[in-house]
This record gives structure tokens, sequence and C-alpha cells, in this order.
């Protein structure tokens, strides 16, 4: 087995998931958090080592990152964590990755680009659902269409539900609003500010749902794996609330106050820390993608997939494998971008297809 791995948030809901897969694609990562007891614990189950670290102790940060190879970052909201983590990395020689899906923070990331290029280490942010499966699908539509100007992306994951982590995420872009690429440069939308019906492909046939669009990762990654200047993502979402969503300038203005923040926070809190195991293997992630060109030409493809906890596991683990085995590129880079349209078709359960 390989060790020289480090999982930071091992603790967290998608953490823990990580590090119980992590002996199915032979690696022996080191667990590693700012919780002794909850990290200890689940080193101990898993008979794997453990070292107790807070990212704002840069000195005791390095030196955990010192004899490591590739670091697996799953501590969000990455806005407050990331910057840590990727400057420790750069004075260690550490490739860094992480499970991120904020665009916010993959333009940060790509920030440092040069830096990572001088140290000759690979930063590569959205190594899990956000944005494997998303990316590996633009990737595909833009090698079918080399000439493509606008791409759309939508997914969706019937009966699943979030973590502690993801939803936190979420609950500090309330009242943000949405992001699109337009003509290479991302702007503000409202959130919801398009709808559509799209028949996605799952295992028993088709299943027809309404999405709507949402700032997902893609707005930000997709442009650097394929350069297509318009990008729209899209989610599930009932019509209803779809709706509703036209009056939300209203209220904008609320959701963004700390204190309603933080009193949703505190009920998400209250809630398991995510979906039990049962639910995960019931669950498909459902993904619908379309390119078109200038002259009016398109190419759509859909892929179902495991859900999306199970998805950023295996794919998170498989890239870190790929680098300790030396396979990655110095700098900014994204999953596609460096391992190709097919990296999720590595994963267990995927099945995509030319769609018409």
């Amino acid at each position: 087995m390989q060790s020289n791995i480090l999982l930071y948030g091992a603790n967290g809901y998608t953490g823990e998931l990580i590090a119980r897969y992590a002996g199915e694609y032979h690696l022996q990562p080191v667990l590693a958090g700012r919780n002794k007891e909850a990290v200890g614990q689940l080193a101990q189950r898993l008979n794997l080592p453990y070292r107790i670290i807070n990212l704002d102790d840069n000195v005791t940060l390095k030196k955990a990152l010192a004899d490591v190879k590739v670091v697996i970052h799953a501590a969000g909201p990455f806005k407050n964590t990331a910057k840590q983590m990727i400057e420790a990395c750069l004075e260690t020689g550490t490739h860094y990755t992480d499970i991120n899906g904020d665009i916010s923070v993959f333009e940060i990331i790509k920030s440092y680009d040069a830096a990572a290029k001088n140290a000759g280490i690979m930063l590569m942010p959205g190594t899990g659902f956000d944005v494997v499966p998303t990316d590996c699908m633009a990737l595909f539509l833009k090698n079918k269409l080399p000439d493509a100007t606008h791409l759309k992306i939508a997914f969706a994951s019937p009966g699943g539900n979030v973590s502690h982590g993801t939803a936190i995420t979420m609950a500090g872009k309330l009242g943000e609003g949405g992001m699109v690429r337009e003509n290479g440069q991302i702007l503000k939308k409202p959130l919801g500010h398009k709808g559509m019906w799209v028949d996605f492909l799952t295992p028993d046939g088709e299943k027809k749902l309404f999405v709507m669009t949402i700032p997902w990762g893609d707005i930000s990654t997709a442009y650097h794996t394929t350069g297509i200047p318009n990008t729209e993502t899209y989610t599930g979402m009932k019509p209803a609330v779809y709706r509703m969503l036209k009056f939300q300038f209203m209220f904008n203005w609320l959701l963004r106050t700390s204190w309603l923040r933080n009193f949703v926070i505190k009920k998400i809190n209250q809630r398991p820390a995510g979906p039990e195991d049962d639910i995960r293997e019931k669950t498909k992630s459902l993904i619908w993608a379309e390119a078109n060109n200038k002259k009016g030409e398109r190419v759509s493809a859909r892929m179902y997939a495991p859900d999306g906890y199970t998805i950023t596991a295996v794919s998170s683990l498989l890239i870190a494998r790929k680098i300790v085995m030396g396979e990655f590129k110095p700098g900014y880079q994204t999953p596609a971008g460096v391992y190709g349209e097919n990296l999720v078709m590595e994963i267990p359960g995927v099945h995509r297809e030319i769609q018409g």
C-alpha cells in the first residue's frame, strides 16, 4: 500500500468515505484534521496512521507535509481552508488536490498556477463529483465537436441527500445568485435565470426532469479544459421552486445576512452528517450535456453513475494514485484536462452514451 498521501478533513462525512475506500485502491493515506478525538478514532477503526493539524499553524502544517507526495484536501468550506494548504504545499513540494466545487475557489487556485509550475507541483481542485464527471463530459463533447462555442451541462440526483459540508457551503452562498460564462468571461446572473426539461439516462431507461441554472464548478473549469467560451450549468429542481425564484431579487438581501446564514447552518448541524450507505447505494447521478457551434451543429451525451459522494471518494483516490505513480502535470490543472475524457469511465458503475 502507498502511504505518502495525506487526507485532510478525514473525519468529515466525505473525508471518512474517502478513507474507507482507500484500501480498495491500494492506498494507505495518513488521516489528518483538527479534531484529535474524531480523527484518532477513525484512524484506529481503519488501522491507518494519523496527524492532528491546524491549518493556521503553518509550521506544524509544513512539517506534516514534508514527507507527503500528495494531499487530498476534504475540509471545506474551501474559501476558508484552501489558501493555507496550497501555500504550505508550494513550500514543501507537495501536490495539492481537493473536492471543492466553488467557482470562486477554482479561480483563486488558478492564480497560483505560475507558483505551482515553479515548485514542480500540480494543483488540481475538483477531484470529486465537482467536477470529474461533468469535466469529462465537457471534453467528450469538445472532442466530438472541436469548434463548439456553447456548452450546457445538467445533472440531477433523484432521491439523494447532501452532507453537512456541502450544505454549509451552500448556506454560505445564500442570496448570491448564479453565474455563467459568456465569451470567456464569468458573469453573474440570477439563480435559476433559465430552466428546461432534460431527458436523462437511467439504468431503467429515460427519465425526464426539470433543471435550472446554478453556479456549478464547470463555469470555471470547463473553459480551462475545453476552451469553449460559453457555458451554462443546470441541476434538477422542482418547477414550483424555479417559479418562486423569479421573485428572489426581493429577498436576496435577507439571505445574505449573517444571522440568517448562521440560523441555517445551525439547522444543518442538527441533521445527520450525510446520507446513509443504503441511500447512497440506491441513488444515481444523472448527467446530460450538449455542445453546439456557430453553424448550428449540435452534439449531446448522457451518463448515469453512482451517487455523488461515491464518485467523490473513488475519483479523488484514482487521481491521488495517478499522482503517486508520477502521472501529473505541474501548475493549475483540471481532471479531464490531464487525465482525459475517459477518467470518469474508470469509476465502477458509470455508463455514457451519445444521445440521438
